[in-house]
């Protein structure tokens, strides 16, 4: 069982990690993932939800469960969505700041103006204990004002898991203290051994004021890396319009039941799926596939809740409403990949967890050091402090999940959804991808794709074919019958019409009274003679894996119409795009060996798996794996591909598929289209990049940063500079991450 919790209080990694850390310890909890940029936590297991809460609740920090709304709650499940996902803390620490720099102008024109020759009150010219008392309220007043960074510091210290804000708290409080003591030494015969420069009030309020600064960047950033979802969750309509006892009423979306009927005009958003029972339309898929092309629409034809009715008048009978529509779990599956976490997140997770208290015995080693080595206490501080100040373990901690949210929200804009953050660190690393052929390389509809006629207009021929196929509900008929409507050819009128056991087909021309019958070549050559030529031509056909099916009037054979599951028009230049990728394709298929050898030489296969069962193709990716120990990731569209999308390490459905296939798959693709299959790979090989991008600049920073703020390079760290450095590390890793919104996943 999995459920899914808000967590309130973290302000770093360490604070992420503690949570999960403290979480994994109650007993029947299976995994736990905490996301810091989401501030969400999903745990795996048998585990009571109220002793959850209490853990984390011990720890320190807030939980509460997230639950399901009942039907019917969208449009508030929705809205609480959103709210939880809008940045509060922006502007919480916008003020913050203002105030902030407000006092620590004051401050470094009373402690430093006097430096560069700024005038002075003449009360404080020369009197440095009173320009010590100034400086001793105005960084008190900063410290009341960040207070925020005390009280989460020293509570999280007293609880033995101190996290960034005790870094910041442990930094500006010796700074603080120290000054003041040397503000009592210097009442004693004025100054002693001490004088100004030894007073670091203005370091403890530049270190508060930077790290909001750079804490305010960070929210922002985060913030942006939400767009996605946000922007997703604006597309839902807020009422419908829909008819009741012949009166159309406006009603809020959430009292839309499945069955009601409603109608939508052009330029309207469409409130809840459902399928097209009147009227004719262009329909703009664009929020849901990514598909800027509208899509036409006509009764039977089936719309998405979110979409654009661009032209006509729809109406339109409810089949999917409040959660269940597409666009509500399309929400669902970028939010839940933004609340797991990644494979590679582990190493990081693990360095958070012991990142402050090692950062704190390094600053407490750092000072002894200095201190034996001669240096003043207070410059021995200062090297301590710096090391404090430096030090960010949330650059580490947002390295993954900014990458990850992110890269899901622009795989959402492009119709490539990813369940999990493991699904889409995993598609950029496979080796081998096994496509199904019916509907994933095909279109998975027969369509026409020659006619051979003999001494006949080809029109005459089509137009005969359909007078007999109109009235099969064979699905090659069905092919024959759309071209005819294609080419706008009139069937011709037929009596008596019977169908024969054998794949044959028989009637009367009305005009004539001639029979008129159809079939395979071997239903056909049956009846009588047909001419060697013609039947090789037909033989050829079916080595091409296409079906000729014969046409006759009386005894004479008037042509063949060949229908074929032809590929898609973008499948050869997806499995190119694949295998430039360093992929091989392989085409699962049950269909015989000849006709699968055929269509893998069209669509260009490196290998074809033929005539495989339904619940062989699952053996068929076992068997891939096993053989070379290769990473393998399925893409199907059928019931019968669940188990192998299953099985593989990368399940990737077709959006057009059933809902079982979809179930069944890490990775959906909202549209039919096989090109979006190395999309998914590309995007997701810029996501591990970016990742790495990340983990990469947060460990140099600290591994560069700690050495420098010790002053084991001969250099002396000013501890603002430390505070100036921290404040930037975690904005430039967001920073980094929101650069995918750059990607072109296609060409």
């Amino acid at each position: 069982m999995s459920e899914k919790y808000n967590v309130t209080g973290m302000s770093c990694a360490a604070c992420s990690a503690r949570v999960e850390r403290v979480v994994k310890k109650v007993p029947g909890v299976s995994s736990c993932a905490v996301s810091l940029l989401t501030n969400s936590m999903t745990v795996e297991g048998e585990a009571d939800s109220s002793a959850i809460i209490a853990a984390v609740e011990k720890a320190g920090y807030g939980a509460s469960i997230v639950r399901s709304e009942p039907a019917g709650r969208t449009g508030r499940e929705l809205g609480a969505k959103e709210d939880a996902l809008e940045d509060k803390e922006t502007p919480r620490l916008k003020k913050r700041l203002i105030a902030s720099l407000v006092f620590l102008i004051a401050l470094m024109y009373f402690s430093m103006g006097h430096m560069i020759n700024l005038p002075l009150p003449e009360f404080f010219v020369d009197n440095h204990v009173a320009l010590g008392l100034v400086q001793l309220l105005l960084a008190g007043i900063i410290m009341v004002i960040n207070q925020k960074f005390f009280i989460s510091g020293f509570s999280s210290l007293a609880r033995l898991a101190p996290n960034m804000d005790t870094l910041v708290a442990v930094g500006a409080s010796a700074s603080f203290l120290w000054s003041v003591f040397v503000l009592f030494m210097m009442t004693k015969e004025h100054a002693g051994k001490f004088a100004m420069h030894d007073l670091y009030f203005e370091s403890a309020g530049m270190i508060l004021t930077l790290i909001t600064v750079g804490k305010m960047l960070e929210a922002r950033s985060k913030g942006k890396t939400t767009d996605a979802i946000k922007s997703l969750m604006k597309l839902a309509p807020k009422t419908a319009n829909i008819i009741k006892k012949n009166k159309e009423i406006s009603v809020p979306i959430e009292q839309v039941k499945k069955g009601d009927v409603f109608v939508i005009r052009p330029g309207e958003n469409i409130p809840v799926d459902g399928v097209v029972i009147e009227g004719t339309s262009a329909v703009n898929e664009a929020a849901l596939t990514g598909e800027s092309i509208p899509v036409d629409k006509a009764k039977g034809d089936f719309v998405s809740a979110a979409t654009l009715n661009q032209s006509g008048f729809l109406k339109c009978e409810a089949t999917r409403v409040v959660q269940d529509t597409t666009l509500s779990q399309i929400i669902k599956m970028v939010s839940d990949a933004a609340a797991t976490k990644a494979p590679v997140a582990k190493t990081a997770d693990k360095v958070c967890g012991i990142f402050v208290p090692s950062v704190i015995l390094i600053a407490v080693v750092v000072v002894c050091g200095w201190l034996l080595a001669g240096k003043s206490f207070g410059d021995a501080l200062s090297y301590g402090i710096a090391v404090l100040v430096i030090s960010c373990p949330c650059a580490l901690g947002l390295a993954t999940p900014a990458a990850i949210m992110v890269g899901s929200g622009v795989g959402a804009k492009n119709g490539i959804l990813f369940k999990t953050a493991a699904s889409l660190e995993q598609a950029g690393k496979i080796q081998v991808a096994a496509l199904d052929k019916t509907g994933t390389i095909t279109s998975g509809e027969p369509e026409v794709t020659d006619i051979i006629t003999n001494n006949i207009h080809e029109e005459e021929l089509i137009g005969l074919a359909c007078s007999l196929e109109a009235k099969s509900e064979h699905p090659l008929a069905k092919a024959i019958v759309k071209y005819a409507k294609e080419k706008n050819i009139t069937p011709s009128e037929i009596i008596n019409f019977e169908a024969i056991p054998g794949n044959g087909l028989k009637a009367i021309l009305s005009d004539d009274e001639e029979e008129l019958i159809g079939g395979s070549v071997k239903f056909i050559s049956e009846k009588f003679k047909v001419d060697e030529k013609f039947t090789a031509k037909t033989a050829k056909l079916s080595e091409e894996g296409k079906t000729p099916l014969l046409f006759a009037r009386g005894e004479k054979v008037l042509g063949a119409v060949a229908v074929a599951d032809v590929i898609k028009p973008d499948s050869r230049e997806a499995i190119k795009e694949l295998q430039s990728m360093g992929i091989k394709v392989v085409m699962l298929t049950g269909d015989n060996e000849k006709t699968a050898k055929t269509i893998a030489a069209q669509a260009g296969a490196d290998e074809v798996i033929a005539g495989v069962l339904p619940g062989g193709k699952e053996n068929a990716i076992k068997e891939i794996q096993e053989k070379n120990n290769l990473r393998v990731a399925m893409v199907g569209d059928g019931i019968n591909d669940a188990p192998a999308l299953t099985r593989a390490d990368i399940g990737i459905a077709i959006g057009a598929g059933t809902d079982i296939a979809i179930d069944a798959a890490d990775v959906v693709l909202m549209k039919s289209t096989l090109k979006d299959v190395p999309a998914a790979v590309k995007l997701s090989r810029a996501v591990l990049r970016n990742i790495h991008e990340n983990l990469f600049w947060a460990f140099i920073y600290n591994v560069i940063g700690i050495p420098l703020a010790a002053g084991l390079w001969g250099w002396k760290l000013d501890p603002m500079f430390g505070a100036a450095a921290m404040s930037l590390s975690s904005f430039c890793v967001v920073t980094n991450a929101l650069r995918l919104n750059l990607l072109k996943l296609k060409k």
